[in-house]
């Protein structure tokens, strides 16, 4: 079993940055591929940003693009989520989750509990 668990998210004033977090455990951090979706209210979860298992080809949806950078260290077993430029459009509870294969689809086989980022205008 694989267990996600986020961090980092928080409250900020439109134009700013947060830092999201997700540590992993249960099982080989680096044979996972990992991806940040997020939820907005009455909206459906949609896809922010994916990771290969290496670390070298990163994805991003079109909204966040040039704004936000995902990024992973295999030997503390953590995803990390830069987020700049903040709107308030991004408000959303956001997720990390675990594939062995990378996708920019729901379709991730474990999902972390979700962490809140609300942006202020």
């Amino acid at each position: 079993q694989v267990q996600l668990v986020e961090s980092g998210g928080g409250l900020v004033q439109a134009g700013g940055s947060l830092r999201l977090s997700c540590v992993a455990s249960g099982h080989t951090f680096s044979s996972y591929a990992m991806g940040w979706f997020r939820q907005a209210p009455g909206k459906e979860r949609e896809f922010v940003a994916a990771i290969r298992r290496s670390g070298a080809i990163t994805y991003y949806a079109d909204s966040v693009k040039g704004r936000f950078t995902i990024s992973r260290d295999n030997a503390k077993n953590t995803v990390y989520l830069q987020m700049n430029s903040l709107k308030p459009e991004d408000t959303a509870v956001y997720y990390c989750a675990a594939s062995r294969v990378v996708t920019t689809t729901l379709g991730y086989d474990y999902w972390g509990q979700g962490t809140q980022v609300t942006v202020s205008s």
